[in-house]
This record gives C-alpha cells, structure tokens and sequence, in this order.
C-alpha cells in the first residue's frame, strides 16, 4: 500500500513557509546592520566635530527650537481651564528617515494658559478640546523662538 500524498505536500508547504518567512526576515537584519554601523559613524564624526566646542548639555541646536505659551478663553476674555491641548510637529528621523508626526498632550491651568516645552520650528498644529466648547484646532507656522498663542473657544453649536 502506498504512503498518502498529503504528508509529502505538507511537509513541503512546512518547508516553503520557513523559506519565504527567512527569506523576508533576511533584508531586515542587513537594514538593521546597516543602520547600526551608520549610527556608530555619525556618532564618531560627531564627537571628532564637537571636539573644540563647549556643550551646554543639548544635543539640539537652540537655533530651530522653539517656546510656546498657549492662553485659552472664551469669546470675552474668561480663561477656560483643564483643556486638553494637542501640539502636533514634524520630526526629521523615522521610518525610512521621512518625517514623522510627533504630539504632546497638555492641559490648561486654572488661568487657561499652559507653556509647551521646546519644539522645533516650523509648521505646528495646536488643538484645544475643553467641555462645554467648540473642539479648535489650526496649522501655525512658527518662526520664532518663543511665541505665545491666544486662542478664544467659541460656544458649541446649538442643537433643535
């Protein structure tokens, strides 16, 4: 009596899978290899540049950074505290070194201002989500190195 087929083709399927799957997994380690030595290159220019130099304890250049102080109220002026506030930038770096979109979530003090700590210049998304108003939320590109943001919520939207 012959021996069935079926242990013979899922044997080899058992044999193909572990193929293609090492087989995917192989550039992955070359990539990451390849990004470590790039790591230990740049970190030893790094310090031969920074050599000279006195550091004052940040990595970041003070140049491109920027100081926020955010102040949210109403339409008359009152300040509406315990808002969330969303600060969205760009950072150079992530996957495949295209830019990724980072976030810090805040909340507003009793006098409705919160102070963000540095992000780097330019395009910033800020959005404020307080109960009772109208969710806000606006593209600003900042050029400064410390700016202050008013920003006055309007009352919800009546609903019949």
């Amino acid at each position: 009596m012959k021996a069935p087929k079926i242990g013979i083709r899922r044997e080899f399927g058992v044999v193909f899978g572990v193929a293609v799957l090492g087989a995917a997994l192989l550039p992955l380690s070359t990539v990451a290899s390849a990004r470590q030595s790039e790591s230990t290159q740049s970190a030893s220019q790094d310090q031969s540049s920074s050599a000279g130099k006195p550091s004052n304890g940040n990595d970041q250049t003070d140049a491109g950074m920027t100081r926020l102080k955010i102040q949210v109220s109403d339409a008359n002026g009152k300040p509406v505290g315990n808002a969330s506030v969303y600060v969205r930038y760009y950072t150079s770096g992530g996957f495949l070194h295209h830019e990724k979109l980072e976030e810090l979530d805040l909340k507003t003090n009793q006098d409705g201002s919160v102070r963000v700590p540095e992000v780097p210049q330019g395009k910033i998304l800020i959005q404020v989500i307080a109960k009772g108003w109208h969710t806000y939320g606006k593209w600003y590109d900042v050029e400064q190195s410390e700016q202050s943001v008013p920003i006055k919520l309007e009352p919800p939207p009546h609903w019949y």
